[in-house]
């Protein structure tokens, strides 16, 4: 059972004992709530979160925004289907697992493709050179995340099956730490993780996602508020893009302000955030037909339980 079977049963269950009594608030549609999930590692949402300028803009309106925190993109997927969150930013698998397990979204907007911003790395110390030596190889990566697929299609390239590899599903910060000790061989992240393990732990880069994977990251919306509340959502896309534009222009005074709060050397942070676009726009039919051909693929390795149609996580 999936974290999103167990969520869905505790919430069936809860229903059950009130005895058709509402659900909680928090999982329900509220007009007057914006609630956005984030990761730390999502500089452009956390310094929109910094500067208060979406409050701003929606205080007019009478809504009240607030924002919560999740390690990772799969969690957030987690908080959007229960009901905990309006609005997140994940990477392009987290969405395709979601889905298979049944989760109601919506795409909303996409990042423009960021392929530098996710690697393959070894240990300083390691004889590995070349995706070739991975057959066999301990690999680590945060399941369901994007570099879930960037794995996948990085395998594929190189024709080597998935059984072919030992997959070690960590968290960033337990798999940097087994990378460090020697217990896995291999690790594939995203930035800013990726910078700070090259930076701070001399780990060699094997390959990053260029030609590989595109690496698109998501807005997705919870269904019902994307239907009732696309003026909310249209302002925080505006923001959201304001505040990309002042990132690519200022990427040192980005990182300085995110080094704080990402625990993160400020160099190390500027590194990152050069990997990623900070352009977002619309959903559009060439998205979706790559997160299909995700889904596809993710389907026929039995990653997922299910066929899904990709398309049908669009606003009608």
């Amino acid at each position: 059972m999936t974290r999103f079977d167990r969520r869905r049963t505790v919430l069936a269950a809860l229903g059950a004992t009130l005895a058709g009594a509402a659900l909680p608030a928090w999982a329900k549609y509220q007009p007057d709530q914006f609630r956005i999930g984030y990761q730390k590692a999502a500089s452009t949402l956390v310094l929109l979160k910094a500067n208060g300028a979406l409050e701003k803009r929606l205080a007019p309106l009478g809504i009240k925004l607030t924002w919560n925190e999740f390690p990772a993109g799969p969690q957030l997927l987690e908080g959007l289907n229960v009901g905990a969150i309006d609005f997140g930013y994940v990477g392009e698998a987290p969405p395709v697992f979601a889905q298979a397990a049944g989760a109601d979204f919506v795409y909303t907007a996409y990042e423009v493709p960021t392929p530098h911003a996710e690697g393959l790395v070894v240990g300083k110390q390691s004889p590995i050179k070349t995706v070739a030596e991975l057959k066999g190889k301990k690999i680590a990566l945060n399941k369901g995340s994007d570099v879930h697929w960037f794995l996948v299609a990085l395998l594929q390239k190189n024709g080597i099956a998935l059984s072919d590899i030992q997959p070690v599903y960590l968290a960033p910060a337990d798999a940097r730490a087994a990378l460090q000790s020697g217990s896995i061989d291999a690790w594939a992240v995203w930035d800013p993780f990726l910078a700070a393990v090259e930076a701070q732990d001399g780990a060699r880069l094997i390959t990053d996602a260029n030609g590989i994977a595109q690496h698109h990251q998501f807005f997705l919306s919870q269904r019902e508020f994307a239907q009732k509340r696309k003026d909310a959502i249209a302002i925080a896309l505006d923001e959201l893009g304001k505040t990309g534009q002042w990132v690519r222009a200022n990427p040192a005074a980005a990182a300085a302000q995110l080094a704080p709060i990402q625990g993160l050397d400020a160099t190390i942070i500027e590194s990152g955030l050069k990997h990623y676009a900070h352009i977002y726009k619309p959903i559009d039919a060439e998205v979706i037909a790559q997160q299909q051909q995700i889904a596809d693929t993710f389907y026929e390795l039995k990653l997922i339980p299910r066929k899904i149609v990709t398309k049908d996580a669009l606003l009608a």
